[in-house]
């Protein structure tokens, strides 16, 4: 059963929230990182990437919240399965955005040939399939393309979730936005920001 729901797009601090929401008593939270950490995980995103019926309670479960890709993609059925959950949308600016991912995400999946075969050249796949493919129709290389998707997909986020569920967050406003929102108290430690550009490319 998830209560929180992240919408945002990758590269939008979304590791520093999972890591904010799992210290604010919001986790474990999923991220594409669980997949790499779970193999067990990866046949029902494979799945999911190839139009198939989940059940989300499974895919989800021991889980209390999520953010990026690949649970980003699925936000119109999280949040429909889920309605009592809140949601969470990170945003950042548009051009540091897609700057990150050509820095980051973009290289890593296009050059998922070159891994041997196995298990992290299957989970890159399924990113391609559902990151490249699905969401930016194949052209995450085009900057100006891809920042028309985030743009449209920020503002449907915000057009379709009601207000009183959604909080637009960036995580440089750090915790007092967060907490209000969930109804936290804020924490005495500093907020997490974790997973730059540079973190990313020394970890894949």
């Amino acid at each position: 059963m998830l209560d929180v729901i992240g919408t945002g797009f990758g590269r939008t601090g979304t590791n520093s929230l999972k890591l904010a929401l799992e210290l604010l008593g919001f986790g474990p939270c999923h991220h594409m990182f669980e997949i790499r950490d779970h193999p067990e995980q990866l046949p029902l995103w494979e799945s999911a990437a190839k139009g198939g019926e989940v059940d989300w309670d499974v895919v989800f479960a021991g889980y209390s919240s999520c953010v990026d890709w690949p649970a980003a993609h699925y936000w119109r059925e999280l949040c429909c399965k889920y309605p009592k959950a809140k949601v969470i949308h990170s945003v950042r600016d548009e051009e540091k955005w897609i700057t990150s991912v050509h820095n980051t995400i973009l290289p890593t999946i296009l050059n998922r040939d070159q891994l041997e075969e196995g298990q992290d050249r299957n989970r890159h796949n399924m990113s391609f399939e559902i990151i490249l493919n699905q969401t930016f129709d194949g052209r995450l290389d085009d900057r100006e393309h891809a920042i028309n998707v985030f743009r449209a997909h920020n503002k449907e986020v915000s057009r379709t979730v009601p207000a009183e569920r959604l909080l637009v967050y960036d995580v440089n406003q750090g915790w007092e936005p967060l907490c209000n929102f969930l109804g936290v108290s804020v924490p005495e430690t500093a907020f997490p920001r974790q997973n730059t550009s540079a973190e990313f490319q020394k970890s894949h």
